[in-house]
């Protein structure tokens, strides 16, 4: 498979496995939902009514006040234990490396087909002013930019910074979550080399 390198003129060989993969809808959910979990704290924790700090005294007789009652830590008042107390645990889903590179070539195949996917010889700003990196992406019609290079400038950094949904990334920190949230992929020569070694 070739793919046109913008402003050169000349094409890149890529391989058919990588950038031309079947795109499977339900790998890459899987992937992405996974891919989310693992960031979450999962620190919650609520009190039942055996762990809520108060009395365990009878507050009233048994007959003749109406409904029947044994403590106020029950769920039913306020300052009560919680009848399903939420408690600390893991979301973490297990996803094998294999399914986890097939999925990431599945959205970047996808992203070529959609012609979301650019590629350019380099990309960098000369100094780190975010008027100058909005005209550049604003010249290759970027929307939602998600920016791939092999070792992105501290000046590219900080002009980006600013800018809203624009992620600007090396190419060994790529995941499927910003993949799929970018409206357009622009990716250097060399970053698209590494990253078909990776997933090959």
């Amino acid at each position: 498979m070739e793919l046109a390198v913008i402003g050169s003129g000349q094409t890149l060989s890529v391989s058919d496995a990588v950038f031309g993969r079947e795109f499977s809808e339900d790998l890459v959910h899987q992937v992405v939902v996974a891919y989310r979990n693992a960031g979450r704290a999962g620190t919650k924790a609520q009190l039942t009514r055996s762990e809520v700090s108060g009395t365990t005294k009878k507050f009233k007789k048994q007959k003749g006040g109406g409904a029947r009652h044994g403590d106020y830590r029950a769920p039913i008042f306020v300052g009560g234990g919680v009848s399903f107390a939420a408690k600390p645990r893991s979301f973490a889903q297990k996803v094998n490396r294999k399914m986890y590179r097939a999925a990431v070539a599945a959205i970047i195949s996808e992203l070529n087909r959609q012609g979301r996917l650019k590629v350019v010889d380099a990309f960098d700003v000369a100094e780190p002013k975010t008027k100058a990196l909005v005209a550049k992406l604003a010249e290759m019609q970027a929307e939602r930019p998600l920016i791939v290079s092999e070792e992105p400038s501290d000046a590219l950094y900080l002009a980006a910074r600013n800018i809203p949904y624009v992620q600007v990334r090396d190419a060994q920190t790529i995941d499927p979550v910003a993949l799929v949230g970018a409206g357009t992929v622009i990716m250097t020569a060399e970053s698209v080399k590494k990253i078909e070694e990776w997933l090959a």
